[in-house]
């Protein structure tokens, strides 16, 4: 059997065992679910995560009870939510990003927990190794860090002409440094400087872009972030009058107005984060193989660019 038919939720033999004694007693298992954003900003993902849940043959609120927490971007909030959590007694905990799982297993090492994260699992510590995790952890990765380079080019394709590149990050996310270090390099490898930037509340975004204009930014990253996905309008609102190029990291950003997105399919991610049959310690942790491109070929068009056959050849998606 292959290892992705083991994934599919809830957190192996132990937890299988947990609600069929819970369902013996009458009482519907809980589970429960840690998120760093919101309901209406993750919407899209939660509708795989359901469907991952229905494929297992459980149904909110017939035969489970999930408890949901989100954290709006405050990531000093998660130890308190964690606890929340914890305190159901959950058969499983879903948890969405590094701050999120960091926050759980701080607090409980007993209780499964499945994540769906962009970095790394192993350099962030969340376990031991890919195949095998160890503890209670295990889940899903879509090593979006190793894809910076990637960005890079595709920006760089577009608008050849930038020698100085722009990173926007939220100063609050505890992974804004190691990113940053990751998109530095990458930037050294094809031989541009870089300047970073940071925002983390509305009244920052246009200072920060303001500071880009200042200084000289031809092309912008922006980093991976619950808060920059809240505001994806506003970026996408920002970037355009200032004729600075981006690119994201879903595709909901070109379609708020970005210019182009490139990475896995949370909505993919969240579907498979249910584990079956295993126990976490001994479930390998899956790795993304699909990757999203799109285009927003509009924007293209009002920013001045010329989308080269090359890269709309390869785009997934175009957005006329």
């Amino acid at each position: 059997m292959k290892r992705r038919e083991f994934i599919t939720l809830l957190g192996g033999a132990a937890v299988a065992w947990r609600l069929a004694v819970r369902a013996q007693q009458g009482a519907m298992p809980v589970i429960g679910f840690l998120g760093l954003a919101s309901p209406i900003v993750n919407a899209p993902q939660i509708v795989g995560w359901r469907q991952g849940l229905n494929e297992t043959g459980y149904f909110e609120d017939c035969n489970i009870v999930v408890e949901y927490r989100w954290a709006e971007g405050q990531f000093d909030r998660l130890p308190a939510l964690a606890s929340e959590l914890i305190a159901r007694q959950p058969a499983a905990i879903f948890a969405h990003g590094p701050p999120a799982v960091t926050a759980l297993k701080a607090q409980t090492a007993t209780i499964p927990i499945v994540f769906t994260i962009g970095e790394d699992p192993v350099k962030e510590g969340l376990v031991a190794s890919l195949n095998r995790p160890g503890g209670n952890v295990t889940g899903f990765s879509h090593f979006a860090n190793p894809l910076f380079g990637k960005k890079l080019g595709l920006l760089l394709e577009t608008a050849p002409e930038a020698m100085v590149l722009g990173l926007l990050v939220n100063p609050n996310n505890p992974n804004a440094a190691p990113d940053t270090k990751d998109v530095e390099a990458a930037a050294d490898a094809v031989h541009r400087q870089l300047r970073v930037f940071t925002a983390s509340t509305d009244r920052e975004f246009e200072p920060a872009f303001a500071a880009m204009v200042q200084s000289r930014v031809g092309a912008l990253l922006v980093n991976i972030d619950p808060v920059f996905i809240a505001r994806r309008e506003l970026i996408a609102m920002l970037a355009a009058p200032h004729a600075i190029p981006a690119i994201y990291d879903r595709r909901e950003f070109p379609l708020a107005g970005g210019l182009m997105s490139y990475g896995a399919s949370e909505k993919e991610g969240f579907r498979q984060c249910i584990l079956k049959g295993e126990k976490p310690a001994d479930l390998p942790v899956l790795q993304a193989t699909r990757f999203e491109f799109v285009i927003n070929l509009r924007i293209a068009k009002a920013l001045g660019l010329t989308i080269p056959p090359g890269v709309l050849a390869i785009a997934d998606e175009v957005i006329e």
